[in-house]
């Protein structure tokens, strides 16, 4: 049976494409296998799906000063001698990595065992993790256009993210139920990430009056971030976090307005979503989101709100231009060329398997 192993960490956004591969691969007969961290959110994701985990130490690598930057290549030295030990024992025929630290021990423990190594990576430009791994690997598979000059020109392939089906498969009517809401007024869904926004939970709360004249607002606040003061307001929940009925509000939503993580960009992609992004801004991470964000608003699938020109009244003209303007938007997402990533990856995997 041909055996792949699967490696991904430290976010949800390094996992859950892994997650969206497991159909076709087990489709196509793979024995499949996880390498992440002892207990990262890799761990919990993984288990789910009765895949067998190994877990291995994990070091941050970092371009700044911090006191961690002495101990932590102890761990990821650690991790390189676990993954090899595991990769020794388990001879498998290809390796797919999604990126994160963890990933790095696995890759460069492959070419001890001349084992194809297949990465993904989600933004713009690569991040340090990637970085250190592509020299190792066969091919470097790519969500953005613009992302292709900055990689091997042999080893480049342009095949947008792997889409959880089960994404597609959201019931308009089940999400408005979940809600409470009423058919007939447009429902916008805020995302901002798995520990929310403060900006933009202030602003959107601060709106609430005007928003909820003409709309019905889900709102994703994050971990800690629920305010019990507007929970008796009608036309507007908040949750701290969603997963299984993420489906349905995706279905209900007539507007989006996210983060522009890669991974949460290519899902609103995939599902023809109109939507305004709000990258972090450069200080909260290396800039990747707003690269992100501009590459998507330069392909018409989006309009790009950066957070420093973030006010009630930019984002009502935002909300106002996107929703007067949405089938432009939905014709732009129709044309994409990256809509089937999970065929491109499979068949990349194929032809790399030992």
């Amino acid at each position: 049976m041909k055996r792949i192993v699967l490696t991904g960490g430290g976010t949800a956004g390094h996992v859950t494409p892994c997650i969206a591969l497991l159909p076709e691969l087990k489709k196509e007969g793979y024995d499949i296998h996880y390498i992440g961290s002892y207990q990262g959110i890799e761990r919990k994701l993984i288990e789910e799906y009765d895949i067998p985990y190994h877990g291995i130490s994990s070091g941050k690598l970092r371009r700044y000063f911090d006191f961690k930057n002495f101990s932590d290549p102890f761990k990821v030295m650690k991790g390189f001698l676990e993954a090899r030990k595991i990769l020794r024992k388990l001879k498998p025929d290809v390796i797919f990595s999604k990126g994160g630290f963890v990933t790095v021990p696995v890759v460069l423990a492959s070419k001890k065992y001349k084992i194809p190594v297949i990465i993904h990576e989600s933004d713009i430009t690569p991040g340090l993790a990637n970085k250190i791994a592509i020299p190792a690997a066969k091919k470097v598979c790519a969500n953005f256009p613009e992302t292709i000059k900055y990689l091997p020109a042999d080893k480049a392939v342009l095949t947008g993210t792997p889409i959880r089906k089960e994404l597609f498969t959201g019931n308009k009517i089940g999400g408005l139920d979940f809600c409470g809401f009423t058919a007939n007024k447009p429902v916008i869904l805020i995302i901002g990430g798995s520990t929310g926004s403060r900006a933009i939970n202030e602003v959107i709360r601060g709106m609430l009056p005007t928003l909820l004249k003409d709309f019905q607002i889900v709102h994703l606040c994050g971990k800690g971030n629920i305010d019990d003061k507007l929970k008796a307001i009608n036309g507007y929940v908040q949750f701290e976090y969603i997963r299984s009925e993420l489906n349905d509000l995706f279905a209900a939503a007539d507007l989006v307005i996210s983060r522009a993580g890669a991974n949460s960009i290519c899902e609103l992609l995939a599902l023809r979503k109109p939507n305004i992004l709000i990258p972090l801004p450069q200080g909260a991470s290396r800039g990747d989101q707003i690269l992100n964000a501009e590459s998507f608003e330069h392909q018409g699938y989006s309009y790009l709100l950066r957070e420093e020109d973030l006010t009630v009244s930019s984002l009502l003209k935002a909300i106002k231009t996107v929703m007067d303007s949405k089938l432009t938007y939905i014709e732009a997402m129709n044309k994409s060329e990256l809509n089937n990533a999970i065929g491109a990856i499979i068949q990349l995997i194929k032809e790399h398997t030992l």
